[in-house]
């Protein structure tokens, strides 16, 4: 039982699929770490739209998909960059989603945090850029989630330096009801985010960033840093006060980060947890019993693939992701709203699914299989 795959050389290697799934099952709530999965949304696949039009989701498998993390003791990290904020998904779908998700957690029991941006206006004065931060920030906190106060693009446009920041972010935590978690998305994740925090050179930037969580760690749960650099993450989560976490968005470099060292660790909030779900639960599940090194046993393997997924373009990381969620089973089209299914090559589409089946990813790797060949005969390559 062999498939052929195409190399990105144009070659077809055989490939023999894996029989069996890596046997994890459903389990409580974590103990040593606070875990979020970003989660993607499931698009309408029969829906008559454009790249240019609004977002058309298939709501019952986006919730359905969210019960799967939830199940395995995930939270889920809602409406954040993994949804495709600003790549398909515009603020009327973002606020729906929010609304939907939020009630489902509160049905089924399930942590949820959900992203606070400025995407409903383009660019504008700071005063406007606070406004739009603010009409996010209420509707999560009346839908009962955790903010999570998400980098903004008009923000980055119309900051003319480290004092804008400090005083837009100093009035929306002066307001949060709740503690929130603060994202720093670097640019190889949105190119539009370069200068974030007032400048190109990261220390600088670092400064800024940590003087506005010391101006008010009281509403600071903590926060999510997607740079891709472990040793600046752990310089960073070392100065943090005392009760703010560091939530690592490293994709890169997870486990590293998660299991810490003699000074502190990252809990997480990671794109690559939504296809990564059952396996990264189990994995955090040992690590609640102190065992480290068998954390990293099950968890260090999946880093090829993410580092896969999340190769540049970096922000292109949600087609594996879709790919992936279809491959297993968690819809039954691969689809994408703004139609970024395209986003990805043929090639890296093959090793995304040797090594999600090398890992045992897959529920049912037949299902995975014959899935996996219709896609290759769709692109003209016969088996």
């Amino acid at each position: 039982m062999t498939i052929h795959l195409p190399s990105p050389d144009g070659s077809l290697r055989a490939y023999e699929p894996r029989t069996e799934p890596l046997a994890v099952t459903p389990g409580t709530p974590f103990t040593s770490r606070t875990v979020f999965s970003a989660a993607h949304v499931v698009a309408d696949p029969f829906a008559d739209t454009n790249p240019d039009a609004p977002a058309a989701v298939d709501w019952d498998a986006t919730l359905a998909f969210r019960r799967h993390l939830w199940s395995h003791g995930l939270g889920v990290a809602e409406a954040m960059d993994t949804a495709q904020r600003g790549m398909g998904l515009d603020w009327a779908g973002a606020a729906e989603l929010i609304r939907r998700s939020a009630a489902e957690a509160r049905a089924v029991g399930g942590r949820i945090a959900c992203g606070v941006g400025t995407d409903q206006i383009t660019g504008g004065t700071l005063a406007e850029i606070r406004a739009a931060y603010e009409e996010q920030l209420a509707l999560v906190e009346e839908s009962g989630a955790q903010a999570v106060l998400m980098a903004s693009r008009a923000l980055a446009a119309a900051a003319t330096g480290p004092e804008d920041y400090l005083d837009v972010y100093g009035h929306l935590l002066r307001q949060a009801a709740e503690p929130v978690v603060l994202h720093w998305l670097g640019p190889m994740f949105d190119p539009a985010l370069e200068g974030y925090w007032g400048s190109s050179d990261l220390d600088a930037a670092t400064d800024t960033f940590l003087d506005v969580i010391a101006a008010h760690p009281d509403k600071v749960d903590g926060i999510k840093v997607s740079l891709l650099d472990a040793q600046r993450e752990v310089d960073l989560r070392r100065r943090l006060p005392q009760g703010v976490r560091c939530y690592t968005g490293d994709d890169f470099n997870y486990p590293e980060l998660i299991a810490g060292d003699e000074q502190g660790f990252s809990h997480a909030l990671l794109g690559i947890f939504d296809p990564l779900g059952p396996l990264a639960a189990e994995a955090v599940r040992i690590l609640d019993t102190g065992d480290a090194a068998g954390f990293r046993g099950l968890l260090d393997p999946t880093v090829e693939l993410s580092r896969h997924l999340f190769q540049t373009p970096t922000r292109f990381y949600k087609t594996g992701v879709v790919f992936l969620a279809w491959l297993a089973g968690h819809q039954s089209h691969f689809t994408m709203v703004g139609g970024f299914q395209s986003a990805r090559s043929l090639p890296h589409f093959a090793r995304a699914y040797e090594l999600a089946d090398g890992l045992g990813l897959f529920p049912d790797p037949k299902l995975a299989e014959d899935r996996m060949k219709t896609l290759l005969a769709l692109y003209g390559v016969s088996q």
